[in-house]
């Protein structure tokens, strides 16, 4: 398959990042042919006021693309503003969708209804979708990784491709999204995570700093002494530990332990560290020979911006062949 997926450039990556990125992995490792990219016109929706940090931010998300371990040899790794032909596809798309029915995606209201410290009343809002479309479209993609939140950003991308190819020609395939059963982690607080509320643990960190953030995690309100029995279901800590605890008889001692009170919090959290550290060290690794060699860093981006930026000349030379609007 040719898989397509981005992360928006509004920040440094998180754990909830991180294990995204292993699903990515997975995908380039089985062979499929994987663009995956830095969406920063994306993340001009909600942060068009913090501009100044979108070149640094990329620079990060693209180091820990590789770090984590997408191959820029197997996978093409580049940022969307490099790559001009997204925006000239967009505006053709635009024409394709009504505004009604941009209206009804799911996650815009949603989005307009919860995030209430952000001006999302502009126009580039409302058509995020449709510059979705025009990424994955743009490379011809037959499967786009997602959770069940962007399900309907998927559908509507494959409506848009649907309605390009009646009207003028066959061009398009309709991706199919691919549901990775990717958990969902809490923030450290046990709210939703959120880079708002700080509550989120970076994957650029260390030791030290990683153990700072998981020693006071909140855990089962229940336990309220080291002699109370807990709840797994009820504790963040036990959500990661499902994430990055992969020793089935690990997992046994923090449930059993946990509900007999035979362990105490803070024993379960100096697992979750260990585990943590063990899973990230070679990520770390590779983060700082990466920042102390930075050629190679921008290496992979230009190389990485050709590959794209080739394939989106291909494609939109047959959008305007097909809409008969070449000149």
């Amino acid at each position: 398959m040719r898989i397509l997926s981005g992360m928006r450039s509004t920040g440094r990556l998180h754990l909830g990042n991180f294990i995204t990125l292993e699903k990515w992995k997975e995908l380039q490792d089985q062979g499929n042919e994987c663009f995956y990219f830095v969406a920063n016109w994306h993340g001009l929706t909600s942060h068009i006021d913090e501009t100044s940090s979108f070149y640094d931010w990329s620079l990060d998300i693209v180091r820990t693309y590789v770090s984590a371990g997408l191959d820029p040899e197997k996978s093409v790794l580049f940022i969307q503003s490099a790559i001009k032909e997204h925006a000239e596809l967009f505006l053709y798309f635009s024409m394709l969708v009504s505004v009604s029915r941009l209206e009804r995606v799911p996650t815009y209201k949603d989005q307009k209804e919860q995030i209430t410290d952000r001006d999302l009343s502009s126009g580039g809002f409302l058509l995020y979708p449709v510059l979705q479309a025009a990424d994955i479209l743009m490379y011809l993609a037959t499967g786009v990784p997602v959770g069940e939140d962007q399900i309907y950003h998927v559908e509507l991308t494959r409506e848009i491709a649907r309605k390009f190819n009646n009207q003028f020609a066959e061009v398009f395939p309709e991706p199919e999204p691919i549901l990775a059963k990717v958990p969902k982690l809490p923030g450290t607080d046990g709210r939703k995570m959120s880079k708002s509320y700080g509550n989120y643990i970076l994957i650029d960190t260390d030791e030290k700093e990683l153990w700072k953030m998981i020693a006071p995690m909140m855990t089962d309100p229940a336990r309220m002494r080291r002699t109370d029995r807990g709840d797994p279901e009820k504790c963040p800590v036990w959500d990661y530990h499902k994430a990055f605890t992969t020793s089935d008889e690990e997992k046994r001692w923090v449930v059993e332990g946990c509900k007999t009170a035979g362990i105490g919090c803070i024993e379960c959290k100096r697992l979750l560290h260990k585990n943590l550290v063990q899973r990230l060290s070679p990520v770390w690794e590779k983060l700082s020979h990466l920042k102390e060699n930075s050629d190679e860093l921008f290496e992979i981006i230009e190389d990485g911006n050709k590959k794209a930026r080739e394939v989106a000349k291909g494609t939109m030379k047959r959008v305007i062949e097909a809409t008969k609007l070449g000149w």
